[in-house]
């Protein structure tokens, strides 16, 4: 069995599948351990949308290009701009056609939300590296606009997606790009 230190050193972003299906009950167990994250006040105001639905999956990442495509049209200098030429192609799926997408969401009143969801997101991550799945986030997945695209995946109207986290098995793994030293400024004793 892999051990922490295993898992933190060989996780990587994962953008491409093998067509598996991941088993529900390997999905809630993920969850099951992200709950272990900690946050803010222990409030722990992250919920969970599961989608296994490819042609959902894909609707998303339909509805999410175009949204950054209009908001790419109206600020051209956004930083989003250095994806449009792959926002423009139709054949181009921002989840990397995974077989599984979990967004993190939260109601939008909670100051503390981005963080405390992050570290559940993260929680996800290295579970799903200690049971052999691969995980990317997927910053441009959680642009979903439409209230009839947010009432299809049941994310309440309070509520934002922080998380848009993609989960399958990996076809490989790649090699860790090397790592700076951490950059301590002063130890103050």
């Amino acid at each position: 069995m892999a051990t922490f230190e295993d898992i933190i050193r060989t996780r990587r972003s994962i953008r491409d599948f093998i067509d598996r299906e991941v088993p529900p009950e390997l999905v809630r167990e993920v969850i099951e351990e992200s709950s272990f994250a900690p946050s803010a006040r222990n409030n722990q105001p992250w919920h969970f949308i599961i989608i296994t639905s490819k042609p959902v999956i894909r609707e998303l990442s339909s509805e999410c290009k175009a949204n950054l495509l209009g908001q790419i049209g109206k600020n051209p200098e956004l930083p989003i701009a250095d994806y449009k030429t792959a926002l423009e192609n139709t054949d181009f799926n921002i989840f990397y056609n995974a077989p599984c997408l979990i967004y993190i969401v939260g109601p939008r009143t909670i100051a503390s939300l981005d963080v405390d969801c992050t570290l559940a997101a993260s929680y996800i991550m290295f579970s799903a590296a200690k049971r052999g799945l691969g995980s990317c986030w997927i910053g441009l997945g959680a642009h979903v606009e439409r209230q009839e695209v947010r009432n299809k995946i049941g994310l309440p109207r309070d509520h934002r997606i922080v998380a848009p986290i993609i989960l399958g098995y990996p076809r490989a793994i790649p090699e860790a790009l090397p790592r700076e030293k951490p950059k301590i400024l002063k130890i103050v004793s």
